[in-house]
């Protein structure tokens, strides 16, 4: 199976620039204000700033092969754009459940999540562009791999179907327990830093403990998200800008939604759905290809109804408790 894009070799070098210029505004210019809690507002406003960034890229790449190859070709690509990035963006939502767990189980000052999730993004684009490339190569070399990526899905979406309520044991996280009996950690937090140096010993902080369970999580994840996006596209610049865009606006959608997190306790059952969904599309792609237009309206029912029934399941017990 041969692996195509419809892109020339600039866009994916314009691409990687664009992402590296974002990295560097965030961590050199925004990111030189320091520790501090970012606040509702502001996480409004980035995620806000990713999805127009995301649509605006959709609109620019419709509007080149709409000028170059056809109408019929633009329309087909930003349709698998927005739907790859629809899954991922939905996908990388669970990541955020896992990030509250992880920040709460750790007791992280609030202002000091920040930096976290941001050397977090780091690692996931470098996971994810590896993970991309050779998962591409897999397809292409054998075709009967999309047959095995199908299935993991479908199995993943009905185990989270089955555990969606049962909360992980970080105590008991494999990595977490190498990390604290080979290297020296620190009691309490150092503000921002990963390490300190203390009577000329290097002591390794809790923030950084906090880093590489992160870290680990975003593996796990990626595991999932990458066969799902290969159900959408095989075209390689697709897959990796879709995921690239999701992973960009992670960050801030996590500090929109953190204290929300109790008010979405359905959209797991979603996630599942869409991951049985995608698994199943994958497994019958030789024999009915569903069309890119109904699987991103079937995924995004599925989303709406499971935000729709959290939000209705918890007013109606808050209006309960209200007036107990």
């Amino acid at each position: 199976m041969e692996l195509t894009s419809v892109v020339t070799p600039i866009f994916w070098v314009g691409f990687i620039a664009f992402v590296l210029a974002m990295l560097a505004l965030d961590l050199f210019v925004l990111g030189g204000r320091g520790a501090h809690k970012v606040s509702a507002r502001e996480a409004l406003g980035w995620t806000g700033v990713w999805v127009a960034l995301s649509l605006s890229f959709c609109a620019l790449l419709w509007g080149w092969l709409d000028g170059t190859l056809g109408r019929e070709v633009a329309n087909a690509k930003a349709l698998e754009f927005l739907t790859g990035y629809v899954i991922e963006l939905s996908l990388s939502v669970d990541n955020i459940f896992v990030f509250i767990m992880i920040f709460s189980f750790f007791a992280v000052p609030t202002e000091q999540q920040r930096r976290v999730l941001i050397y977090g993004v780091l690692g996931a684009i470098v996971l994810r562009a590896g993970m991309i490339l050779a998962g591409a190569w897999l397809v292409q070399q054998f075709h009967w791999v999309l047959y095995l990526f199908g299935a993991f899905l479908v199995i993943t979406g009905f185990k989270m179907l089955i555990f969606a309520d049962k909360a992980a044991d970080l105590a008991k996280n494999p990595v977490l327990r190498w990390l604290r009996r080979h290297l020296r950690i620190s009691h309490d937090y150092h503000g921002e830093k990963f390490t300190v140096m203390q009577d000329g010993v290097r002591w390794f902080t809790p923030l950084f403990l906090v880093l590489m369970v992160i870290e680990t999580s975003d593996v796990i994840f990626a595991v999932d998200s990458i066969p799902a996006i290969f159900a959408v596209t095989t075209d390689p610049f697709i897959v990796f800008t879709s995921n690239i865009f999701a992973i960009m606006g992670l960050r801030s959608l996590y500090f929109l939604l953190a204290d929300l997190n109790g008010r979405f306790h359905l959209l797991k059952y979603g996630l599942a759905l869409v991951l049985v969904f995608v698994g199943v599309k994958m497994l019958i792609v030789d024999f009915y290809k569903v069309p890119i237009g109904l699987a991103l309206g079937l995924v995004a029912v599925i989303l709406l109804s499971s935000v729709a029934a959290s939000l209705l399941a918890t007013r109606n017990s808050n209006d309960k408790g209200g007036h107990a």
